[in-house]
């Protein structure tokens, strides 16, 4: 039988995307055990996921290296048939290294790519080159061998009572907006939510999602937002109570962030707004029913790097600023 671990111990988005290459292995080896290592932090995600025999959990936060051998010795342990590696850093590379797995599958990038049976360049393409891979197809070519070159979609799976939680939030309709972003420039200004927020149509209730460390953002939104029915859950929700509110939400309002990627899987609306970054690196959303919003005048300075920065690298944060209120609107047009 085989026996699989796929592992991603990167960010909460990179996770979602993860989810893609599950989807894909269970279709096509239902009968397989698949494991999921991810870092602490992240394992809501994953809770009760149909398709993963057992969560492996990292804790990067205290004693990290004591921790990482552990969690090595642990995957050692289970004689896994095969360890998929997405994540493209040294501490996973020593986890898939010491495995003993007979195949071993992972990108390029990784110092501990020697030791992996298929290597896979990780190709971050060009913008403006209309030639843009999307960081699920990068993740199928690992699985390619033993699937096909297709990707799935990624997929999370709220339980009944996390549809049950959020049917308080449910009563009229809504829109969710999660405002922030771990790096600056590839955060919409609040005063750029708090102007949208007040042109939307006034039966509509916001909910604002986002993590605890947000709830600051969140209050200061609410507070200058003069539209009727603005609600700060930021800390309020787990990932998949997020998930599940916004799969029935008239719109999904995310930056390039891990909300953008519980849109894509959730198969919900979704307007994602870039500011520094753009889709083309390869984490814009994955639906039909999905918009993305940029700037409309292709700027000198734009992208200024892969992962954002603390403050815009010009001073004028134009890639954000100058977004417009009916860029973003762009669906109500089809609902009126």
């Amino acid at each position: 039988m085989l026996k699989l671990l796929v592992i991603q111990t990167a960010f909460t988005g990179d996770v979602v995307l993860a989810t893609a290459v599950l989807e894909k292995l269970h279709h096509q080896y239902p009968a397989a055990q698949i494991d999921f290592l991810l870092r602490k932090g992240n394992e809501g995600l994953l809770e009760n996921h149909p398709f993963i025999t057992n969560l492996l959990v990292w804790d990067k936060k205290s004693n990290k290296m004591a921790k990482l051998l552990k969690i090595a010795i642990q995957v050692r342990k289970e004689h896994y048939t095969h360890v998929i590696n997405l994540h493209r850093f040294a501490s996973s590379g020593l986890i898939t290294f010491l495995s003993g797995a007979k195949c071993k599958a992972g990108f390029d990038k990784n110092p501990f790519s020697f030791c992996y049976t298929k290597k896979v360049a990780h190709i971050i393409s060009e913008p403006y080159t209309g030639n843009s891979i999307h960081e699920v197809q990068r993740n199928q070519m690992l699985i390619a061998d033993i699937t096909d070159r297709e990707a799935a979609m990624p997929a999370l799976y709220p339980t009944p009572a996390d549809y049950e939680f959020v049917k308080q939030y449910q009563a009229s309709p809504y829109i969710c907006i999660a405002p922030s972003s771990v790096w600056f420039t590839k955060q919409f200004p609040a005063e750029k939510w708090i102007s949208l927020i007040n042109r939307l149509p006034a039966h509509y209730r916001i909910c604002l999602l986002g993590a605890p460390s947000d709830k600051d953002l969140g209050d200061a939104i609410v507070n200058k937002a003069i539209h009727a029915h603005v609600e700060n859950l930021c800390g309020k929700l787990t990932f998949l109570h997020s998930a599940a509110l916004m799969q029935n939400a008239d719109m999904n309002y995310a930056n390039d962030s891990a909300p953008l990627h519980f849109a894509s899987a959730m198969n919900a609306p979704v307007t994602a707004v870039f500011c520094s970054t753009v889709p083309a690196f390869g984490f814009g959303p994955l639906r039909d029913n999905a918009q993305v919003v940029e700037i409309s005048e292709r700027l000198y300075c734009r992208p200024c790097g892969l992962h954002g920065h603390k403050t815009c690298p010009e001073g004028h944060f134009r890639c954000a600023m100058d977004i417009t209120n009916d860029q973003l609107l762009w669906w109500t047009s089809k609902t009126t």
